[in-house]
């Protein structure tokens, strides 16, 4: 009955309007590789066509086989909550257990593997398009962590196309995003203020660009052609290790070593910023289970601990961190690096669990908390980054803000 009492006072304080935007909660450290799999995008952002099923997947390296229990709240646009109660947007329940875990097998790391798949039995739709946000709680009803997703419908094509930037002050290292909304479907009321869009690089929410009205209206096609508003940083290829086979050295791995688990050394990287743009395929931050010989990836392949390092001579203002989809773009204690003096190098270690992991070095200014991707490796307009454009609509007098349309392109084929 606590529990229930409990999860009760977080969906009133959830819905109360006096909340800011609904930001992600990191998980503890003993929950790791936290996918979302979906059948319309790559990567672990999921934007998904309503109708198509959500899948969660998640470890708990306590050996405990803890039961975990989700929520699911809607949002606005804007991440903060919408008016809309529970039963409008979702048909069933949620508050459930999760039922779907298998403990790990022939791993030197013990562990539970979690899937949550929607619909299910117990929460058979969502019925809105819009923002969401999946709660997990363990049995006390503590929050373990939390993730965004995006529920979209097919009602207007979004043409996206990447430019070099307009402004020659960044022309070498930004790259602009063009927008064209057309429909026959919907008539757009007062786009400037019913239109909403969301440009995402790299599936990264942190450095996404929002509420950008149209500039142009011509007829029922909507054009965006900013110079500096759709701008992003063209950073640099990710850097990137696999070490699908922990018994041996493997792309981007130097040396093995085996104690409690397998440890795994990483060539030491050095700073690109300043250098000539090269072009390295990647997978744009994000990572892939893998590992050989392995029937089943997910409850059979091993976690390893993960040895970083980067030689730069130290920061005196700015910390440095790992960077990548692994856990979110999120920045912790975990990623953040320690700077050996006598080796003059960064360094850092992390268990990960065996993959093809994409991953940057990023800085972060002690007085002012920014982040900067382009500290280390640079920003380039040559670079490939993945964009995704989200079309949101609030008709007038409408309760929420639907997600009508969804679109996305890549730099490999930037113009001038």
């Amino acid at each position: 009955m606590t529990r229930y009492l409990f999860f009760l006072g977080v969906l009133f304080f959830c819905s109360s309007p006096i909340l800011s935007q609904a930001v992600e909660v990191p998980p503890p450290d003993f929950i790791k590789t936290i996918q979302f799999k979906s059948n319309t995008t790559q990567g672990q952002l999921p934007v998904l066509r309503l109708g198509e099923p959500l899948v969660l997947e998640f470890d708990a390296l306590n050996a405990n086989e803890e039961d975990f229990y989700y929520v699911i709240e809607h949002f606005n646009y804007d991440w903060t909550p919408s008016v809309l109660a529970k039963a409008e947007y979702l048909r069933g329940l949620d508050n459930q257990r999760i039922l779907d875990y298998f403990n790990s097998f022939n791993t030197y790391q013990i562990y539970s593997h979690y899937k949550l798949q929607i619909p299910n039995l117990q929460t058979r739709a969502l019925l809105k398009t819009g923002n969401y946000m999946i709660s997990i709680y363990d049995d006390y009803g503590e929050l373990m962590f939390s993730r965004k997703f995006m529920v979209y419908e097919d009602l207007v094509n979004v043409g996206v196309k990447v430019k070099r930037s307009r402004d020659v002050k960044v022309i070498a290292s930004k790259q602009s995003v063009d927008i064209a909304i057309s429909t026959s479907i919907i008539n757009f009321n007062n786009p400037l203020e019913t239109v909403k869009t969301l440009i995402i690089q790299n599936n990264n929410l942190n450095t996404a660009i929002t509420g950008l009205a149209p500039q142009y209206t011509l007829g029922n096609q909507l054009i965006y052609r900013y110079d500096t508003e759709t701008a992003f940083w063209g950073g640099n290829e990710y850097l990137f290790f696999e070490n699908k086979d922990v018994r041996a050295a493997n792309v981007g791995v130097q040396f093995i070593d085996l104690k409690d688990i397998y440890h795994n050394y990483l060539f030491t990287n050095e700073a690109r910023k300043g250098n000539p743009y090269t072009y390295n395929p990647d997978i744009n931050g994000n990572f892939q289970i893998t590992a050989i010989d392995r029937t089943d990836v997910s409850i059979e392949a091993d976690y390893t601990m993960i040895h970083f390092s980067l030689r730069h001579e130290e920061f005196m203002d700015r910390d440095v961190h790992i960077y990548g989809n692994f856990n979110g773009f999120s920045i912790e204690p975990l990623t953040q690096m320690i700077y050996n003096s006598e080796a003059g190098i960064y360094e850092c270690m992390m268990r990960l669990k065996q993959g093809f992991y994409n991953y940057k070095y990023v800085t972060i200014d002690r007085a002012t908390g920014i982040l900067n991707e382009g500290d280390i490796s640079g920003n380039y307009w040559e670079t490939e980054n993945n964009y995704k454009v989200l079309v949101y609509y609030r008709d007038l007098g409408a309760r929420y803000d639907r997600l009508i349309g969804f679109g996305e392109a890549t730099s490999v084929d930037i113009s001038n």
